[in-house]
């Protein structure tokens, strides 16, 4: 089953992801549970990016669904082209989407994937609204 990428996304950031030998699996090529992991540092990239820490003193984002699908194989050695983009920001949640690419290829997707991230206050383990420095990169401040 394909999940579609919606066109309807803002692109918000791009990473340079180098890849590693041990990356690979015993087939030669990327293992596919990696695609998770470069996705999770393309979204970290982006939120570091804002100029504090992933976590806050109210809470933190935390992933709600995870997918990703899969177009080409990969190989080391080489550089992975991560760009996050959002779509859909609720009050307490945010749809955050990656589109993968070898550097040396970078106009054919290799995986693309997505997440929906929710905004939790720890103390009460309860979706929150997001605290106003997020508000201002979602778009809604």
């Amino acid at each position: 089953m394909r999940i579609d990428i919606p066109d309807d996304k803002k692109l918000v950031h791009e990473a340079i992801i180098p890849l590693r030998w041990g990356d690979m699996d015993a087939f030669g090529h990327i293992n596919n549970t990696l695609y998770f992991r470069y996705m999770e540092q393309g979204r970290i990239h982006w939120i570091e990016s804002f100029g504090f820490g992933i976590q806050h003193s109210e809470g933190g984002a935390l992933i709600a669904n995870a997918f990703c699908n899969f177009y080409t194989q990969v190989s080391y050695p080489g550089d992975l082209i991560v760009k996050t983009y959002i779509g859909k920001v609720g009050r307490t949640s945010v749809d955050v989407y990656n589109l993968m690419s070898v550097a040396s290829n970078p106009n054919e997707l290799c995986a693309a994937g997505g997440t929906t991230l929710v905004w939790v206050n720890f103390k009460t383990k309860r979706p929150a609204p997001w605290p106003e420095p997020f508000q201002k990169h979602l778009g809604l401040a």
